[in-house]
């Protein structure tokens, strides 16, 4: 009977230390998994990542949204909101993301990148954005690193979007902390990426972004432009 008694401790004891092996190994792999993938982690926290929304002093009611005086496809509604509502129009679609050229158009089959959102919701608002980056790279070549134009890919590459909109849209603050300036259907670009801003806000009164950027996005609208990284630019496409 004692024989069996210390058998059950002992069985016992290297269960024990079994499960205590599993915790340490999970507990090491999940560190192991931070450190490979840390690059996809904001390097800043969303602010309501730091505490409840009762605790900010942001009331969204003391930031209207702004709206342009001006309409450029006639229908009504200007320019600022029909950029809003072409790329929400647009993530609607839920376009996958894949990063191909297309001859002779925009693309047509689902598939799409961060730029391509810009070109819907500029189409929405009445702008052509591949034939005017076409016609803005002619007329400045000088301003484009580019040694042969392609109207076919130029328009959907954030270098040169960042020029584009330097010479022809308005130029804003990149400055997060002045909220007020950051507007639904304004254009922010970062290194190699580019977003719209969104209507909604963060506690802070921050606004969200609406972006395309990975396969594996959970949602094309997000808590990020405190986070994503450098902003190189903000524009509004009129006033």
């Amino acid at each position: 009977m004692m024989d069996a008694m210390r058998e059950k401790k002992r069985s016992t004891r290297i269960a024990v230390g079994a499960i205590a092996v599993v915790v340490a190994l999970a507990l090491a792999a999940a560190g192991i998994g931070a450190a490979i993938f840390g690059s996809r982690t904001p390097a800043v926290a969303p602010a309501t990542q730091g505490g409840s929304a009762s605790e900010s002093t942001y009331a969204s009611e003391a930031i209207p949204q702004f709206h342009s005086s001006h309409d450029e496809d006639g229908d009504g509604i200007d320019d600022q909101q029909d950029m809003l509502d072409g790329v929400r129009a647009y993530i609607a679609t839920k376009p996958r993301y894949g990063s191909k050229y297309y001859a002779g158009g925009y693309p047509d089959d689902g598939y799409g990148v961060c730029t391509d959102l810009i070109a819907a919701g500029m189409k929405a608002a009445g702008y052509d954005l591949r034939q005017e980056v076409a016609d803005d790279i002619a007329a400045h070549p000088g301003d484009y690193d580019i040694a042969t134009p392609d109207a076919n890919i130029d328009y959907r590459r954030v270098p040169n979007l960042k020029v584009f909109f330097a010479h022809t849209a308005v130029a804003l603050t990149t400055d997060t902390a002045d909220i007020e300036q950051w507007q639904g259907g304004d254009i922010v670009i970062f290194d190699n990426h580019i977003a719209v801003v969104s209507d909604k806000r963060d506690a802070d009164g921050v606004p969200y972004i609406i972006h395309h950027y990975s396969a594996d996005q959970a949602s094309y609208e997000e808590d990020a432009l405190r986070n994503w990284g450098a902003i190189n630019g903000h524009y509004r496409i009129s006033e």
